[in-house]
């Protein structure tokens, strides 16, 4: 009698397998039950392979980012140049964060490569879910690198429909079951064109789930978008208009005026919150600019949080997750504590706004990126979310952009940004006041968000049962 696994054990995560299943991979992943048993149910449903709606299929490559002037661009004149990131599981094609190259590279280096209206685009490599499907927009022209594929298959109507298709958790499973590499998984060619293709899926409820998500994130972005028009209503502050004519571009400043810095961009079109109804201070008089924040007298093996760049929401100001490393583990980074605003400074961290207000931390203490600024205010009369909100505007990241120094790609806003921002001062309570309807905005924004990422989810795996049972 053969041996049979307990039946207290979880048969997802310890489960035997005959020599003869072995299919030539030895990854247990490949022969989890589970997986196995929903690939061969998918596969008696489908006729067809991904392969046969492909016309043309090929992946792209990255250029060199040490010879940046020869390949890539600026938005303007540039080509997208589309990464995983660009890819959306609702079957959309995001240019956030995008990167552009030259229409010489787009056309020579990387014409095997070209992306045009109705293409279906298919994430092979990389963390997180595999086989992420969008399609090319109407209109669109630009190119990818090597961690997708590009798919002509002729038709946009045929991409969109393999775009939902694909991007159903179960047909994700059944390509990240073929992945291989480990902690940075990819599918190759061949599994990538032997994926099972189930025809005639009805994908409406889908479709009226997408419609609704766009319209709560349109939602969403509005309440974002008003909160700077809200500070500035609140603090009585009018923006001066920006003028490009000649007469504009010229003008006069006293020596008394100059912040340390000869660019005349920084005193012709910077932004400042100059309010008529409150006092205006400088930063530097009521807060402390990158203070000490001493470990001295702890214990080496103490454990404290830490905060990576990568982990703070740029849209809510808020931090996704929070590890730990001991204080004798924090020498190199930045130090902070409890009550302290985080406040990035270099590009693009600065102008997508990651700053965040840090609370919780362990121990009361926490280290990070050496690209934050720390702000800590002087007095009880400051308060740090007010002052997070206000330096979140978009009109002061932007002037901050006018603080950057450094080289191409690693450029930093120059404290002196900082110390002399001007501060409209409203008491205390009123401060509190404002910060807390910035978070309600925000909270609401994010519920939104969540309310049609949700909904989504829930056509998709109604769909999902009609095609499993």
């Amino acid at each position: 009698m053969s041996y049979q696994v307990p039946q207290h054990i979880d048969k997802n995560k310890v489960f035997i397998v005959s020599r003869s299943e072995i299919e030539g991979r030895l990854e247990p992943e490949f022969y989890r039950p589970s997986l196995a048993s929903l690939e061969k149910q998918i596969r008696r449903q489908s006729s067809h392979k991904l392969r046969d709606y492909a016309l043309y299929l090929a992946g792209g490559a990255t250029p060199k980012k040490t010879e940046a002037e020869k390949f890539y661009s600026d938005s303007e004149s540039g080509i997208p140049f589309l990464r995983v990131q660009n890819l959306q599981t609702d079957g959309e094609l995001s240019l956030d964060d995008c990167v552009y190259i030259n229409k010489e590279t787009h056309n020579g280096l990387l014409a095997r490569s070209l992306v045009a209206e109705g293409d279906l685009l298919v994430k092979i490599t990389g963390v997180g879910r595999m086989a992420v499907a969008s399609v090319a927009p109407q209109g669109f022209v630009g190119n990818t690198n090597q961690h997708m594929v590009v798919i002509k298959t002729g038709d946009p109507e045929l991409s969109k429909y393999l775009a939902r298709y694909l991007n159903l958790d179960i047909v994700e499973k059944v390509a990240s079951r073929h992945s291989t590499g480990g902690t940075r998984p990819a599918l190759d060619y061949p599994s990538l064109k032997n994926i099972p293709v189930i025809e005639g899926v009805d994908f409406s409820k889908i479709d009226e789930a997408i419609s609704s998500k766009k319209q709560k994130e349109n939602e969403s972005q509005q309440l974002i978008d008003s909160i700077d028009s809200y500070l500035l209503e609140e603090l009585d502050v009018v923006l001066p208009e920006i003028k490009t004519d000649l007469e504009s571009r010229q003008f006069i400043i006293n020596r008394s005026s100059l912040e340390g810095r000869l660019d005349p961009s920084v005193y012709k079109d910077g932004i400042k919150l100059v309010s008529e109804k409150y006092d205006n201070v400088k930063l530097s008089s009521c807060a402390w600019i990158n203070p000490n924040t001493s470990f001295k007298g702890k214990d080496a093996e103490t454990p404290i949080s830490f905060i990576p760049m990568e982990v703070i929401d740029e849209c809510y100001s808020e931090i996704a997750s929070m590890s730990e490393k001991t204080i004798g583990e924090s020498s190199g980074f930045t130090r902070f504590q409890d009550g302290d605003l985080l406040w990035a400074k270099i590009t693009p961290c600065m102008q997508n706004g990651k700053s965040v207000v840090v609370r919780g931390l362990t121990n009361g203490l926490g280290c990070g990126s050496t690209e934050f600024f720390v702000i800590r205010p002087r007095t009880s009369q400051l308060s740090i979310d007010y002052l997070q909100a206000l330096l979140h505007m978009k009109a002061i990241r932007k002037t901050a952009m006018l603080y950057f120094g450094g080289s191409a790609g690693q450029q930093r806003v120059s404290v002196n940004f900082l110390e002399n921002f001007n501060v409209p001062l409203p008491p205390i309570e009123k401060q509190k006041e404002i910060a807390h309807h910035v978070a309600e905005l925000r909270q609401k924004a994010k519920a939104l968000q969540q309310e049609g990422r949700l909904q989504l989810e829930k056509a998709k795996q109604e769909v999902e049962q009609m095609i499993i049972g």
